[in-house]
């Protein structure tokens, strides 16, 4: 039986307990709380990061391909003018999938962070910072071992439904806790039926950006992963 790494233990931890209590507490801060609140969540995140190094000090080469993965994110969010269909979610997965849960978490979080000085930061930067590290995270866990094929046409499909089912989702629970005065099932499910469209537009791109650029993208991460050595998992989930 194969051991789980800690680092994905501590991702685990973070997503479920650290980042939920944390957007909980971001809500009782006043005035503009939620940069604290994004700033606290990017620190959360940083622990099973650096912990997927296993115990070795990652080298500025490694954090300068994370840097880019990240800035490649905020252009797939910023460069194209058509509301509501954006790549970054792609972007987010196919690192997810290149370098493990912990990096496709980070590089989510961090992209939301970063591209909403463009949009125009919120009480719902900390929403989007967990719903896009959400994707990446779970891009990460489904695709690791093998567990999925890396074929562009699985990758879309996972893109599609990880839109529709997840990441979408958790960034409509944003507008229920953000802009209902009272939490009522009535209002939560028109929160998600009107979020339906906008994550059915987000998801389709997605699946465009996997089949057109996936694998020669997956490809040139794999060549720079396997290069140097970057967030070997042999004995992760």
């Amino acid at each position: 039986m194969k051991k789980i790494k800690r680092s994905n233990i501590a991702m685990l931890i973070v997503f479920f307990l650290l980042v939920p209590l944390t957007l909980f507490l971001g809500t009782k801060l006043p005035g503009r709380g939620y940069y604290i609140t994004g700033t606290l969540i990017i620190i959360e995140l940083m622990i099973p990061f650096f912990m997927a190094f296993e115990g070795r000090k990652p080298q500025a080469r490694e954090l300068v391909v994370i840097a880019v993965m990240c800035a490649i994110a905020i252009v797939a969010r910023v460069a194209i003018p058509i509301p509501n269909f954006k790549a970054i979610f792609a972007v987010i997965m196919l690192t997810g999938i290149a370098f493990g849960p912990e990096t496709g978490f980070m590089v989510g979080a961090v992209a939301a962070f970063a591209s909403n000085f463009f949009y125009g930061q919120g009480a719902y930067t900390p929403w989007q910072m967990f719903g896009y590290g959400a994707g990446g995270m779970l891009a990460g866990f489904a695709f690791a071992k093998g567990r999925l094929p890396r074929k562009p046409w699985v990758m879309a499909v996972f893109g599609f439904f990880a839109v529709i089912l997840w990441v979408g989702p958790l960034l409509d629970c944003s507008r229920i806790f953000l802009m209902l005065s009272t939490v009522t099932w009535a209002g939560v499910i028109a929160t998600f039926i009107s979020g339906f469209y906008v994550n059915v537009s987000q998801a389709i791109c997605t699946v465009l950006v996997m089949l057109l650029f996936g694998r020669p993208l997956l490809e040139k991460l794999d060549r720079i992963k396997l290069k140097y050595g970057m967030m070997e998992d042999e004995d992760g989930l």
